[in-house]
Formats: structure tokens, C-alpha cells, sequence
């Protein structure tokens, strides 16, 4: 963190104020969003999108020499393309540590989880931004076509070599760790047989790799979104007008065909679209490309191969990090992907003509699948965790506990600065924009929530593990109106971006109308 605050300054030309961890679920780069001064960006770098608030970067840490000079090769190639991928701002000497241009925290899938939470579900506008998606991944598709694939990580082309290596990643990662029986010889035949058709597609394409929506960043309005605001029922005025998509974590592309990308976005485990969206997104991602007629069925016979494999690999990478290290997002990701695997064999059983042995496991799995999903099953009736996070007045006692559980937090917010002393924000509360800056310039209040943050994020995640289904956090001030209230605001905010499955309520007792208080 040190030697990224140097970098910061080094680049920014002022020091590093306030530095936080971003979490990242399934990568071993760590990364972490540093803050400068709290005023308008000056013109030392060339981003298209004005920051708003304060000037600030993510900063990334890599061991991977190659994995990092990959990314940089590749950022530098699309972005002269015309591509929408962040910027890179500086490299350390050594190349381990760099910084790149602050999106936000606003993903698509982010964006499309609290409409799913808010019961709007995929609404016209979440369309409208998967088509531009996939508009955007055809012109990165061939866009990225002359990028120098020596520079590509692990490996030039996405070859025979790449494809076993991820059906052997869903042989030893997730059968083996579920004791799903196989002969290893028989599936090997099968592995083989299965490349051979699927090298049969076109490979001169730039693959993404990864090209899902947890990779896609949404800045609306030409605005950021710094601790996901999303939309919510206080705040639910998201449009898709003058927004824009970016795209991250390209790091593993290389040489490849076209249909694996697609079919990562279309049948992502968690975004978990309807099928006729599928089918509706897929037919308009070959209009843009103009494929149709024969070429437009060869197509479609290759894709299907290609999700076989796409949902074979992230059921061993759903293996690896949940049933292995235990990560909770992966197992509950795991009967979603085996839905897309029951859901695909049903529809089109002709890919599985040449390949009896996985075959047969498939049918295994999709029985593994409908028992998981059935309203027996000791996970289909699961509660997500419901965080309630709220302001209250120590002047009127300590906040109630619905569940009737006891746990949680209850921070004292007196003795950060109070704007409640001024006259000009008396007639303000912490969601109002002069008190959200009068706090946001003070460093107490940054150190007191970036340690509210530490203390919640470990309950969280234990909470989560253990399958527990209420937390409350409360934060008290003299009033109720200023500081407990901004406090609560960003804390709900943060865990929001955070932990996109849980559910996040939240509550401002002394402000809200009596009818509307728990």
C-alpha cells in the first residue's frame, strides 16, 4: 500500500489522502482505490469521464510479471482502437504494482442485481445496455484481431492446449471435489473429441476470456459511481441515456474464436437471464456482426460446443473457490450453472453425439441439479442475509432489534466533527450534498468508516458462511440527523457494492415518518 501511495503521488502530484481495499472475488491481484484532494481533477491524464468529488485511482497489485505486462500490452492496443478500457495511469518500476482510471463501482451485473432485488427484474433498459455490450464485444472481438499475441497470457491462442486445460480444470476441480464418479479414459476420449469440433471455429478473434458482467463497468451520465450508489428506493432515477459502458479484467485474452465470449455473457451462472432474452441478445449480437444464412448456422453449432465448455470451466472454477477455499458466492453459483448444463443437453442433445462418457455424467449432474432446486432440497428455501443498516438519536434510546436475535453493531458517530454546529447546515441532514462534503473533507470521519468497514466486512462474511439471515449495524448521533445519517448512507452504500447478494436495508429512525419507522 506504501509503494501505491508513492506511486499516487509520483503521478498526481500531491500525496495520497485516503487509500481502500477493494475486494475481488475470484483473482489473486489485489486492488484498492487511493483518494487525493476533495476538488476538481486537473488535467494531468486524459480520462473521458470527469470525476466529480475528488481525484483518485485504482491501484493494482501483481505478483505476475507476465499476467501484468499482458494487461498493459492490451490496454494500450484497445485503447487506441477506440475501445472504452481504463486508462493506465503508471507502472512501477518493477511492474508489480500500477495504477489505472477509477470506473467507479457500478457493474452491469450490480446494476441488474438490485433490479432483480427491487422485484423490476430485466426491464427494457437492462436490454438496451446488453445489446450495447454486445455491440461493444464484437467491435473488441476485432478490434484486438492485430494485437501482438506474444505479449498474451498464459498462452498465445485459446488452442487445444487452453480448451484441455479448462475441461481438465472441471474434471479435478469440481468432480472430483463433488465425488462425481468418472473413468478417467473414457472422458479423456470425450475431452479430445470435443476439441476437435470445436477448433473446427474460426479462431482470428481477440478473446476476452472473461467477458461477463461483473467485468463491465456502468458510468451513467458521464458520472461516477464511487461506493455504488445504486439505484434503490431512495434513489431510483438510473437511466441508460448518455450512459456508458467499460470494460475490465482482460488480462487472460488471447488469440480465439468469437462464440466464447458470448456465450460467457449470455450464460453467466448468476445473472441467470431468460432464455428467450438469450436467444433475443444472441440473434442481435449476429445482426451487428451480419452473420446469417449458413454461415449463421455454422455459427450457432460451434457456440453451443463452446457453451458446453464455457459452463464445464466455471463449474470448475465454482469448484475450485467454493467447495475447495470455501467462498460462499461460488457455491451458490454452482446449481445455476448446473441449470445451464441440464437446460443445454435437454435442448440440444446432438452435441453430445460423440461424447457417450460425458454424457452420461451430465445426465448425473442434471439429476444433482433438479434435486438441489427442489422445494425439498436444504438449500431452496435459504433467506439471503438482510443487512439493516440504520441512524438513530442517543437522545431518543438505542435503536430496536426486530429479528430478535441481539447481534450487530451500534457505532457512536459523536465524536467525528458535527456540522449540526453550524447555522448553515442546520436545516440539512447527512444525505444532503452540504453536509456530505463538509464530511467528506474530514480525515476523522474517512478513518472512522474505513474501520467500521473492517469490523462489519468480518461479520459479513461469517454471517454468510454460517447461513445466518439477519445483521443489524446502527450508527448514533446527538441528533439523528447529520453524521449517523451520512455514516449509514456510505456504510449501505459500500455494502451494496460489496456483497451484491445480500440484502441491504436501510433506515433513518429519527428522519423518517413515523409511519414509515420500523
Amino acid at each position: 500500500m506504501e509503494r501505491l501511495k508513492k506511486l499516487f503521488q509520483q503521478w498526481a502530484g500531491e500525496p495520497c489522502t485516503e487509500i481502500l481495499s477493494i475486494g475481488a472475488q475470484g483473482s489473486s491481484r489485489r486492488y484498492y482505490r487511493l483518494i487525493g484532494r476533495q476538488s476538481e481533477v486537473g488535467g494531468q491524464h486524459s480520462d473521458p469521464i470527469p470525476h466529480t468529488s475528488c481525484l483518485s485511482a485504482i491501484g493494482t497489485v501483481g505478483d505476475d510479471l507476465r499476467e501484468n505486462r499482458a494487461f498493459f500490452a492490451l490496454d494500450r492496443h484497445l485503447r487506441a482502437k477506440g475501445i472504452c478500457v481504463p486508462e493506465l495511469y503508471a507502472v512501477a518500476p518493477d511492474e508489480r504494482c500500477y495504477l489505472q482510471q477509477d470506473l467507479g463501482d457500478l457493474s452491469l451485473y450490480g446494476l441488474l442485481h438490485e433490479k432483480q432485488r427491487q422485484g423490476g427484474g430485466f426491464d427494457a433498459e437492462m436490454l438496451a445496455l446488453y445489446k450495447q455490450a454486445l455491440a461493444d464485444l464484437a467491435d473488441i472481438q476485432q478490434a484486438g484481431a492485430d494485437f501482438d499475441f506474444s505479449w498474451s497470457y498464459p498462452r498465445a491462442d485459446f488452442d487445444r492446449q487452453s480448451i484441455l486445460w479448462d475441461l481438465n480444470y472441471f474434471k479435478y476441480h469440481y468432480l472430483k471435489l463433488a465425488h462425481v464418479p468418472f473413468d478417467e479414459q473414457l472422458l479423456e476420449d470425450d475431452f479430445n473429441r470435443l476439441a476437435d469440433t470445436l477448433l473446427q471455429a474460426d479462431t482470428r478473434y481477440l478473446l476476452y476470456r472473461d467477458f461477463q458482467t461483473r467485468n463491465i463497468m456502468v458510468i451513467e451520465n458521464g458520472k461516477l459511481k464511487i461506493e455504488n450508489s445504486l439505484p434503490h428506493p431512495d434513489n431510483s432515477q438510473f437511466s441508460i441515456l448518455n450512459s456508458q459502458l467499460f470494460y475490465i479484467d482482460f488480462q487472460s485474452a488471447r488469440r480465439g474464436a468469437a462464440q466464447y465470449d458470448v456465450a460467457s455473457i449470455l450464460y453467466s451462472a448468476k445473472s441467470n437471464l431468460p432464455e428467450p432474452i438469450r436467444h433475443e441478445l444472441l440473434d442481435h449480437y449476429l445482426r451487428v456482426r451480419g452473420i446469417k444464412g449458413e454461415e449463421r448456422r455454422q455459427w450457432l453449432h460451434l457456440f453451443r460446443a463452446y457453451l458446453l465448455l464455457r459452463i464445464l470451466q466455471t463449474l470448475g472454477a465454482y469448484g475450485y473457490r467454493g467447495i475447495f477455499e470455501r467462498k460462499e458466492y461460488f457455491l451458490q453459483s454452482i446449481p445455476l450453472a448446473l441449470q445451464n448444463l441440464r437446460r443445454l443437453a435437454e435442448d440440444h442433445p446432438e452435441i453430445f453425439a460423440d461424447l457417450p462418457h460425458l454424457h452420461r455424467i451430465v445426465g448425473e449432474l442434471s439429476e444433482l441439479s433438479e434435486k438441489n432446486n427442489s422445494p425439498n432440497s436444504p438449500t431452496a428455501n435459504d433467506s439471503p442475509l438482510t443487512v439493516t443498516v440504520q441512524s438513530f438519536s442517543f437522545k431518543q434510546g438505542l435503536p430496536d432489534d426486530p429479528t430478535g436475535n441481539g447481534g450487530g453493531f451500534i457505532f457512536d458517530c459523536r465524536a467525528l466533527p458535527n456540522p449540526g454546529r453550524y447555522p448553515e447546515y442546520k436545516t440539512y441532514t447527512g444525505k444532503d450534498r452540504p453536509v456530505i462534503e463538509f464530511l467528506q473533507k474530514e480525515p476523522p470521519v474517512h478513518e472512522f468508516l474505513d474501520n467500521v468497514r473492517r469490523l462489519v466486512a468480518q461479520s459479513v462474511d461469517k454471517y454468510i458462511e454460517r447461513r445466518f439471515t439477519a445483521l443489524q449495524v446502527s450508527f448514533g448521533c446527538t441528533g439523528g440527523q447529520h453524521r449517523s445519517v451520512y455514516c449509514a448512507e456510505q456504510t449501505a452504500l459500500w455494502l451494496r457494492s460489496t456483497y451484491p447478494d445480500i440484502a441491504v436495508v436501510l433506515r433513518h429512525r429519527e428522519q423518517d415518518p413515523p409511519a414509515n419507522r420500523p
